[in-house]
This record gives structure tokens, C-alpha cells and sequence, in this order.
């Protein structure tokens, strides 16, 4: 049980593995993950630039994209495999994947969270709708109608830099 309820936990006497406690003036109520409702509490952030091409030659898109934004082709990347390439990116940015698609060339994001149906069910409630639902990720149109995907997490360090929804 937490005791560290209104005050930050003190690490040696509180017992609590939470980062996030209840402080009214904030009007937050969380404690060990929870909400007082009794909800779970996750992580999500902006993960990946995924640049969509319908080509025929996926390394040649890449090599493009790779020019133009000053990049490397990652080739050891586990991502660069298959229709994707990986661009090399720094540890605190965003992944850039160039991808061979089926559909019309377009550039969408993914967002890595630590529970996918929570991380769709909080964006659902903005207007965001399922487009599709596959193995590993969901893909969600946006009110405006832009497609993107919500993912697990895919970069290291996580949840650094991530929002904690409750």
C-alpha cells in the first residue's frame, strides 16, 4: 500500500513504486499506477516519422530520403529489413523508417505506448476512430483524416520524454 499520497514519496520510508502522487493544487489523483477511479495509468509518445512510398525499389526511395535529411541508412538497424529501411537517428529523437507500401505515398506517425488499448481507447474519446487492427499495432484516422499508428514501445529509454496518462 502507498503512503505516499499528497507528498512526493520519500524513497527509503514510503514504499510506493509510483513517479506520479496526488498534489490537489495540480488537480491530479494518482498513486502506484492507479487513478482513484481505478483505472490504470500508461505512458505514450511521439515514436516514429514513417515515410510511405509506393515504388518499386525501396532502397532507392531511402536513398533519397536519406540524402535529403542528412541521414545515414541504418543497415544494422533490426528495422532495416524487408520494405523498410531505417534512417539513423540520434537516441532522443524520433525513428525515421522509409517504407514500400501498397497505398498512396503519404508520411504518418507512430505513437509507442506501453498498453496499446488504453493508448486507443484515450484517443478514441478525441475523435480519433480504428481504421484497422493488426497483430502488433493499431491504425487510427484522426478527425482531420490522417492515418497513424499506435505502436508498443520501439525506443530505447522509454518512458522518457513520455506523457503518463491517467
Amino acid at each position: 500500500m502507498c503512503t505516499g499520497h499528497f507528498r512526493l514519496p520519500d524513497a527509503a520510508t514510503s514504499g510506493c513504486s509510483a513517479a506520479v502522487h496526488a498534489f490537489p493544487a495540480l488537480g491530479a489523483k494518482t498513486c502506484c499506477g492507479f487513478n482513484f477511479l481505478g483505472t490504470h495509468m500508461h505512458y505514450s509518445r511521439l515514436c516514429a516519422l514513417l515515410i510511405d512510398c509506393n515504388t518499386p525499389n525501396v532502397d532507392e526511395a531511402a536513398q533519397f530520403w536519406a540524402r535529403a535529411l542528412g541521414r545515414a541508412i541504418d543497415i544494422e538497424h533490426p528495422g532495416t529489413r524487408g520494405n523498410y529501411r531505417m534512417l539513423e537517428t540520434l537516441p532522443d529523437e524520433p525513428l525515421v523508417q522509409i517504407q514500400r507500401v501498397n497505398h498512396e505515398s503519404r508520411v504518418h506517425i507512430d505513437i509507442e505506448t506501453d498498453d496499446i488499448p488504453a493508448e486507443v481507447a484515450r484517443l478514441e474519446k478525441l475523435g480519433a476512430k480504428v481504421a484497422e487492427r493488426l497483430e502488433r499495432w493499431v491504425v487510427m484516422q484522426a478527425p482531420t483524416g490522417q492515418r497513424f499508428c499506435v505502436v508498443r514501445v520501439q525506443r530505447p529509454g522509454f518512458p522518457k520524454n513520455a506523457i503518463r496518462w491517467a
